[in-house]
């Protein structure tokens, strides 16, 4: 009778969780219809995402993935660059390197490839440009991505833009920094860019700008569906305690 009733009590909060938080209703006849299983699949899909998310458990994940990944990936692109003498197979190996924090070695990487008729190839020059800003080089970062975007006009990269941007800032250019992240809004998947944008602005004493775009990110996030604001979870943070919501 307890482990019944114990079921039930389990059932009733989970149900009051789907209609809180807003989950599709379908949940309820889950959790209702199988009130083992059902639980289980709900916590599973539901909850213990969301879980994850806590300072605690992106700690432990940040130090799993920095001690696993990076290594495990580190072995395949050595593997691969050994056996492929390919701009790819550097490109892959600068960035294993980058990961693991072998900055030095992934600089090598790339300036070996960075020759003849790939003496401006974008990806590594890119990848060199990563790990020269990781290893507290900006300014050395942002030459090496101002040659990209000089010798490749047609190279895309959002990513790439916002490194630029970043690597500008860090090295004290801030009029081309400001352009740069400019250009950025409304062309940058998520909101890191717009949100060092802002910081940039209340740095060079355009609050007004600054909190404009401060709460345009809050307001975004007021209506975000949950999965957008797990992902934007610390961009918008940063966006509410600068206007203090």
């Amino acid at each position: 009778m307890s482990i019944f009733a114990l079921s039930l009590l389990i059932q009733i909060a989970l149900v009051i969780h789907v209609i809180k938080t807003g989950r599709n209703t379908l949940w309820i006849w889950v959790v209702l219809l199988l009130p083992i299983a059902g639980p289980i699949a709900y916590f599973a899909v539901e909850i213990a995402p969301t879980l994850l998310q806590s300072r605690t458990a992106r700690q432990v994940a940040q130090q799993t993935t920095r001690l696993v990944s990076p290594r495990r990936a580190l072995r395949e692109a050595t593997s691969f660059a050994a056996v492929t003498d390919t701009v790819e197979a550097k490109a892959k190996l600068a960035a294993a390197q980058t990961a693991r924090g072998s900055y030095v070695e992934a600089m090598a990487t790339c300036r070996a490839g960075l020759r003849g008729l790939y003496e401006f190839e974008a990806t590594l020059l890119l990848a060199l440009a990563e790990a020269q800003f990781r290893s507290g080089d900006a300014l050395a970062a942002s030459t090496s991505l101002r040659t990209l975007f000089d010798k490749n006009p047609e190279f895309t990269s959002p990513e790439g833009r916002l490194l630029f941007a970043r690597a500008l800032e860090a090295s004290d250019q801030l009029a081309f920094a400001k352009r740069e992240y400019a250009g950025l809004l409304g062309r940058y998947p998520g909101l890191e860019a717009t949100v060092r944008y802002a910081q940039l602005l209340l740095r060079l004493g355009d609050s007004a700008k600054a909190n404009a775009l401060f709460d345009e990110v809050v307001q975004g996030a007021d209506i975000a569906p949950p999965h957008v604001k797990r992902a934007q979870a610390e961009w918008i943070g940063i966006a509410r305690r600068a206007r203090g919501r």
